[in-house]
């Protein structure tokens, strides 16, 4: 980023807070970036220098992270912002770079010097910018984090509830929640939940609770409550899961994702549920219990993130004769009909093939597959699938978490046609139902408006038209179907960007669809999937103007972690 000359101004920080033993831990110490313009790298925010500086790319979300070295009890961060600083942010601390804890959040970022009293403990300090305040990256010229090393400032200790026994007022188990047992609550699968019983149990109290194994003392709780959550609530302890004593009351719940600093002794934690926010009952997808002692259960590790800078892990650049088919070690058919009521019949390869030219070509024909079905065609009258496509999938072949996930296509223009790019939880493949695997939209395009493209997650809380998503258009008179454009989406854990063509257009912050929407469900392998629809309730049907047939070409696929 440039920015004028006149815009810069050398702001000289406070000295530290007369407080005892807090020293400046930061300066000097190891510090990276997720990303760098130019020369203004992450260890010049950490060289007591106010006349260097770090800044970021310009997109959402970028941090910038120290390494202490050591643990250490963090009481104050100092953010020392150029122009271009974070409306949103979280200050985060880390005992492994891999688990953070928020110690300070605001929607509100002011820029200039921010001097920021916090509470926790670990190695590493980040700041995680979600929203910017200009058009330009994130720029600091100074962070500083002040503290005692090696001391103690809230840390929320171990995840002591996982895989821990479980017990409830009462449960669920029918169609709309099979099997919604407390120990959903404690598995750390956010798209599996505890509900009470739908005959029995929507009444106050409710409650769940967690034998920890042995005596524990108690830091944080995290519950990510499902739409049924507690207006009012207790977390209590107890040492023999007959006598409770509350840790925390509240009467103003507010459901999603609460994460409450508490402070207890027991080897039973129990959320107490007294007044309902809804009819139904209470309902938890997590109920996460954190601090020392207990007998825990060591969780599997959670996935990496990817390396910065990402190398190509995977790729298909759709080279090779004319008429050849893709790559059976890369993709396979998935043929049939379609979901969302759509005409279309998809074949086992018939409809895809290379054009010679480096491009995949999937092409819609008007053609019947006899013995088929499909909802009636409004053309025709017949049930019988009108149309003939292609859709294929990595499913067998290559499946992963995380990574920059991008196509170079060129979609077709036309009333009833639905091309897609998209990714899908790998558990969908042995048995997990939609929307409960997770579905990630790179990129659809509905064919009677192609100049509007769109990205989308879908998940238990928000799916089909409760996606979280957004359309956006290109510049001037263009559209899609003009040529050749690259969707991408940047996905990690604590997030996911899209991006077309190099250009920032969606971004979804984890931690923010956590407190306003839901679980975040997409932490673990998807697979990848190219396909060219025919109607459906979303585009519609065909009609006499509609093209065919008509091509999806894709110039290439990758992958880089």
């Amino acid at each position: 980023m440039t920015l004028a000359a006149s815009l810069l101004t050398f702001i000289a920080l406070p000295a530290p807070s007369a407080q005892a033993a807090e020293v400046l831990l930061s300066q000097g110490k190891t510090a990276t970036a997720s990303s760098t313009e130019g020369d203004f790298n992450a260890r010049s925010a950490v060289d007591g220098d106010p006349g260097t500086r770090w800044s970021s790319a310009f997109a959402d979300p970028q941090w910038i992270q120290i390494d202490l070295g050591a643990s250490a009890g963090i009481s104050r961060v100092v953010l020392n912002w150029e122009a271009a600083y974070g409306t949103a942010f979280r200050i985060e601390v880390s005992s492994d770079a891999q688990t953070w804890t928020t110690v300070h959040q605001t929607a509100s970022g002011t820029g200039g010097t921010q001097n920021l009293t916090v509470t926790g403990t670990g190695r590493y300090v980040r700041m995680y910018g979600t929203q910017r305040a200009t058009a330009y990256g994130y720029s600091l010229w100074e962070f500083q984090v002040y503290g005692t090393a090696g001391g103690t400032g809230g840390d929320p200790g171990r995840l002591l509830s996982y895989g821990r026994p479980g017990a409830a007022s009462s449960s669920q188990s029918d169609g709309n929640c099979w099997e919604c047992t407390p120990a959903r609550a404690f598995d750390r699968d956010p798209a599996s939940r505890w509900a009470t019983s739908s005959t029995t149990g929507w009444t106050d109290p409710g409650w769940i609770s967690i034998d920890l194994g042995a005596t524990a003392q108690i830091d944080k709780v995290v519950l990510q409550w499902d739409p049924a959550y507690a207006k009012s609530f207790q977390i209590q302890v107890s040492p023999n899961g007959t006598d409770w004593t509350p840790i925390y009351s509240t009467t103003s719940g507010t459901g999603f994702k609460q994460t409450l600093t508490v402070s207890g002794t027991g080897r039973y934690v129990r959320m107490f549920g007294t007044e309902r926010a809804t009819p139904y009952g209470y309902s938890l997808w997590e109920f996460q219990v954190y601090g020392t002692g207990g007998d825990p259960i060591t969780p599997p590790p959670l996935p990496s993130d990817p390396a910065n800078p990402p190398r190509l892990v995977w790729s298909d650049e759709f080279d090779g004769a004319a008429g050849g088919k893709p790559d059976a070690s890369k993709w396979r058919a998935d043929p049939g009909t379609g979901p969302n009521n759509e005409l279309e019949y998809y074949t086992d390869h018939r409809n895809a093939s290379l054009d010679g030219s480096g491009h995949l070509v999937m092409e819609a024909r008007k053609e019947v597959t006899a013995g088929s079905s499909c909802p009636r065609d409004p053309l025709s009258g017949s049930t019988t699938c009108q149309y003939t496509s292609a859709r294929m999938n990595t499913g067998a072949t290559f499946q992963f978490t995380y990574g920059r996930v991008e196509a170079r296509i060129k979609v077709p223009k036309g009333n009833g046609l639905w091309p897609a790019f998209w990714m899908m939880g790998a558990d969908f493949l042995t048995g997990r139902p939609w929307p409960y695997n997770g579905e990630v939209d790179i990129v659809e395009v509905l064919g009677k408006d192609v100049k509007t493209a769109y990205s989308t997650v879908h998940a238990p809380a928000y799916n089909g038209g409760g996606g979280i998503g957004s359309p956006y258009t290109l510049p001037g008179n263009a559209d899609f179907s003009d040529d050749f454009h690259t969707w991408a989406a940047d996905w990690n854990s604590k997030g996911i960007t899209y991006s077309l063509d190099g250009r920032t257009v969606f971004s979804l912050d984890k931690d923010q669809v956590e407190q306003t929407r839901g679980p975040w469900i997409f932490d673990h392998p998807h697979y990848m999937i190219l396909n060219l629809a025919v109607g459906g309730d979303w585009p519609g049907p065909t009609d006499a103007s509609t093209p065919f047939p008509s091509k999806m070409l894709v110039d290439f696929v990758r992958v880089y972690q």
